[in-house]
This record gives structure tokens, C-alpha cells and sequence, in this order.
């Protein structure tokens, strides 16, 4: 493929970076696993119970804290804007991503604790505003450690099916978090007296458990990817963004998914306690959802050498559609069949979601590819922006649905006019957005052929460069 982009003038050479790596570590694949497992002892920790901590536990209406969530994770999806430009600019003798691993893991486990752990003797406008300033820094914090975290994956390699891989093996180590989640934090919710100082003590643990991990990424991960400008300004940031066709596709798609994603996640537990009768069926239901990931994940790559990210994305997302409105027309009395649905949802959703991280990284190349200047940091901040905004979006929907609904806090048992509005929000929200995302996709011009061509079009470039002017680039 001929480039129809001018060739970018040489930039500002970066520190010495190693050549582009080829194929990974097993001990690399696992420790970045290993980041995703940390990542989602917050993350996933707050989006599958948190809503329920603050309606049963804190005492929080469903309509203030649908609000909350629209609120805090719009803020969210702006910090990790900032956290972009933040990598952007970082370089030090551990890498551009490394150092963040390093100093940003405990303050976010410690405000993870901190946020659901909210003081009795507040009153109702206190403890409101109490979850808005906890909630608030923990997804700052977040930001500033997913970010570098996400970007990583862009700079350890350019091989699609090293990629693909790093996609996998991270979609694993969230899977295994939020198993683990399901075994050991919804049995509090109905077996526990005191669920506060249950929860407290629950997430004090997890700050142990994910320093050890952040240090075991920390530990394996390499930045091996070349790069020609080591601290990028924020003009060069914008320039990669602009024409980046690609990226505003594949995050216009992410937003569409996202927003299903996490109307269901947020209302699963009430899905399982409400409508199916049982709270302890949320451990059910998400293991036979997340152990999609781990049936997934070892097939991703031979998926995308024989069809291409594109099409299995597409064919992914359809089966989540078909999935999630199965959710929604199955009875409360066939349990069962919810069971098979939420375990087709979960293979569709998770193939979905490795694919997106993988073209996410393609992404960088395209805006290198039309710039010289690579920008892991911001293009994955954008990228992740939109996946907040999905988070915010779907989470507040759910919240709001509970509330149209006639969902009572504490009840013993929901009116039978709720508990049919839960299953519907739980299945037909999702499956719609999903649609939409699926959709967009169809037009998502970056095929695999294109990209391969991009990238040697810029390592000819480089070389270009470094035999005209031997001393401009270290490599």
C-alpha cells in the first residue's frame, strides 16, 4: 500500500530504546495478567458492588447514587485524559509506563478501602458527599496507574499476535479477580452481620494482594518498542489524534459496549437476589460468565491470524446481542436457561473485550504511521475516556432503571412489577447498546493487511532517517 501522508520531518530523538520485540515471555504474558488482577481489585470491585454498598449498606437513594455514578465517572473518563498526557510526558530510567506501576499502586488500593468504608455517624447529606470526594480520588488514582498500564501493551510489542495475546492473558487476569470477587465478597452480602467492617476488612486485604501483583508486573514487564520522541508535547499528542480514523471508530464502538457492559454488571446482583430468588446464584452467574474468558482467551490469536480483530469482533459482539435479550425473555422459574445465557453473554462480551485492547494498540501505529511521533498514553487515554464514559453511562442507567422500576432498599422482597423491571434492564439495555457498537464496527476501516503495511512503511522511514543522519537517532 502506497502512503498517501507526507513523511514527517525528523523529530527530537528519544532516550535509547531497545529494537522492536517479536514474540513474548511467557514470564512477560503472566506478569501483565498479573497488572489486570491488581487493576481489578478496584475496578471491578467498585463496579459490581458498589452500587449495592451504598443503597444497602451507606443507606444512598437509587436515584442520588445513579447520579453519583453519572457524576464521578464522567470525572473519571476526563482524568484519564490527564493521566495521558501525564505518560506522555514521563521518561525515566525505568521506561515511560513502569514507574507508575511502581508509585501509584498503594494510594489506589488504600483509597479503594477507603471508599467503602464510609463513617456511620455521617448524616445523609454527609456520607453523600463523602462517596462523591472517596469515589472521585479513587478514580483519579486509577487513571494514573490503568493508563500507563493500557499504554504498556502498545510499546512491549508490535507483532499482532504478540498483541493479541497481551490481550488475552490481561482479559485472564481481570477474569480471575473477579471470581474471586464473586466467592468472597457476595457471600457477605446476605451471611454477614456487620457487611460494613466485613467490606472494610475485605479491602484492606486486597491492598496487600495487589501491591504483591503491581510488583510482579513492575518485575516482567519491558518496554521494547522503538520510539523516536521520548517526552511528547502536547501538540504532538493532538497531532496523532487528528484524522485518527481508526481510534474515534473503535471508541465510538467502546462506548456503545461499555454502556451494555455495565448496566448488567451493576444490576447482576440485584438480577440474582431480586429475580431469581437467590443472592448466592451471583456467584453463579459470574463465574459461568468470566470462565468465558479463560475458554476465550487461549483461541484469540489463532482467531485473529485466520479471520482478522475486525471480523471476530463483529461476530463477538452478535453473539452478546442475541445473549443479553435471552437474559431479558427468560422466566424467574428456568433458571437454568438464565445460566446459559449469562454464560453465552460472557463468551461473546469477552472476546469483545480482547479484541477492543488489541485494536486499541493498532491505533498508536495508524497516528504514528500519519505523524512520526508515537503517543501510547494519550491515544489510550482517549480510548479509555470513552470506556469510562460507557462505565458512567451504563452504571447511572442501571441505577436509574432501579429507581423507575420501584426498587426498595432493604426490602425482603421486591413487588413482582421490580423485580420483571430488573430482569429487562438487565437484559434488553445491553443487548441494545451492544447493537449500536456492533454496527459501527462494520465500518472500522483498519484491516490487518493495512496495518502490516503501516508499520513497515514507518520502520523504513526510521531507518530513512538514521542512514541520513547516523548520529540523529540512538536505537
Amino acid at each position: 500500500m502506497t502512503s498517501t501522508v507526507a513523511a514527517p520531518a525528523a523529530p527530537t530523538p528519544a532516550a535509547p530504546a531497545p529494537a522492536s520485540s517479536g514474540k513474548l515471555r511467557l514470564s512477560q504474558l503472566l506478569g501483565y495478567a498479573s497488572g489486570d488482577a491488581a487493576n481489578n481489585l478496584a475496578f471491578s470491585m467498585s463496579s459490581m458492588f458498589l452500587l449495592l454498598y451504598y443503597t444497602d449498606v451507606v443507606g444512598i437513594s437509587a436515584a442520588a447514587a445513579g447520579t453519583l455514578f453519572l457524576v464521578v465517572r464522567a470525572w473519571d473518563a476526563f482524568a484519564d485524559i490527564y493521566a495521558g498526557r501525564v505518560v506522555d510526558k514521563t521518561m525515566t530510567r525505568w521506561g515511560k509506563f513502569r514507574p507508575f506501576f511502581l508509585f501509584g499502586s498503594l494510594p489506589l488500593l488504600l483509597l479503594s478501602v477507603a471508599t467503602f468504608t464510609v463513617p456511620g455517624g455521617l448524616g445523609g447529606t454527609g456520607k453523600l458527599v463523602y462517596a462523591y470526594v472517596t469515589y472521585a480520588l479513587l478514580g483519579l488514582a486509577y487513571s494514573l496507574v490503568n493508563i500507563p498500564y493500557g499504554s504498556l501493551a502498545s510499546a512491549m510489542t508490535q507483532v499482532p499476535g504478540e498483541r493479541a495475546k497481551l490481550a488475552s492473558f490481561r482479559m485472564v487476569g481481570s477474569a480471575a479477580t473477579m471470581i474471586m470477587l464473586a466467592f468472597v465478597v457476595a457471600p457477605q452480602i446476605r451471611s454477614s452481620d456487620d457487611l460494613q467492617q466485613s467490606l472494610t476488612l475485605t479491602t484492606l486485604l486486597f491492598v496487600v494482594l495487589g501491591v504483591g501483583l503491581y510488583g510482579i508486573l513492575f518485575t516482567t514487564s519491558k518496554e521494547n518498542v522503538v520510539r523516536d520522541v521520548a517526552k511528547v508535547s502536547l501538540r504532538q499528542s493532538l497531532g496523532t489524534l487528528k484524522g485518527n480514523k481508526p481510534l474515534l471508530m473503535l471508541c465510538l464502538s467502546a462506548l456503545c459496549f461499555l454502556t451494555g457492559m455495565f448496566a448488567l454488571q451493576t444490576v447482576q446482583a440485584y438480577y440474582a437476589r431480586d429475580v431469581l430468588g437467590d443472592a448466592n446464584l451471583f456467584i453463579v452467574l459470574t463465574v459461568v460468565s468470566t470462565l468465558a474468558m479463560f475458554v476465550v482467551a487461549p483461541v484469540i490469536p489463532r482467531v485473529v491470524r485466520t479471520f482478522g480483530k475486525k471480523k471476530a469482533y463483529i461476530t463477538a459482539g452478535l453473539l452478546a446481542v442475541v445473549a443479553a435479550t435471552g437474559i431479558a425473555l427468560t422466566p424467574a422459574s428456568m433458571v437454568w436457561l438464565a445460566i446459559v445465557f449469562f454464560a453465552l453473554y460472557g463468551v461473546g462480551l469477552a472476546a469483545v473485550n480482547m479484541l477492543m485492547f488489541a485494536l486499541e494498540a493498532d491505533t498508536v501505529e495508524y497516528g504514528e504511521w500519519r505523524s512520526g511521533v508515537r503517543t501510547e498514553g494519550t491515544t489510550y487515554a482517549v480510548f479509555s475516556f470513552t470506556r469510562k464514559l460507557g462505565q458512567a453511562v451504563g452504571g447511572a442507567a442501571a441505577a436509574y432503571g432501579l429507581g423507575i422500576v420501584g426498587y426498595v432498599a432493604g426490602a425482603e422482597q421486591q413487588a413482582q412489577a421490580t423485580a420483571d423491571g430488573i430482569r429487562l434492564i438487565a437484559g434488553f439495555v445491553p443487548a441494545a447498546f451492544i447493537a449500536v457498537g456492533v454496527l459501527i464496527m462494520l465500518a472500522y476501516p483498519l484491516t490487518e493487511a493495512r496495518f502490516r503495511s503501516m508499520v513497515a512503511e514507518v520502520e523504513a522511514r526510521r531507518a530513512q532517517r538514521a542512514a541520513a543522519t547516523p548520529d540523529a537517532l540512538e536505537v
